[in-house]
């Protein structure tokens, strides 16, 4: 893939207590993986996927639709990743 792969999408926050630092770790531990840069974009606010300090100040609740963006070479497979990620409740499950 090109290095400038530019992936948009989106995903619903499905935990009952929101995006709070649990799920935010699974999250920041997913993006992680990737040499992409990955954001999300949440209410004007863009955070780095990467920073728990910024997904949690985006203090997204249940129900919230939080945009990703990512860019570089696995910037698809990053965001497929995190949308799985996210299906699955950041795999909290209580």
């Amino acid at each position: 893939m090109d290095v400038n792969t530019k992936v948009k999408k989106s995903f619903e926050i499905l935990n009952d207590k929101g995006l709070h630092t649990r799920p935010a770790t699974e999250l920041v531990k997913c993006a992680q993986i990737y040499k992409s840069q990955i954001f999300l974009v949440y209410q004007g606010l863009n955070v780095n996927a990467k920073s728990l300090l910024g997904i949690l100040m985006l203090a997204a609740t249940c129900g919230a639709i939080i945009d990703i963006e990512a860019e570089g070479n696995d910037a698809e497979e990053a965001v497929n990743a995190i949308l799985s990620l996210a299906e699955n409740k950041f795999n909290i499950h209580f």
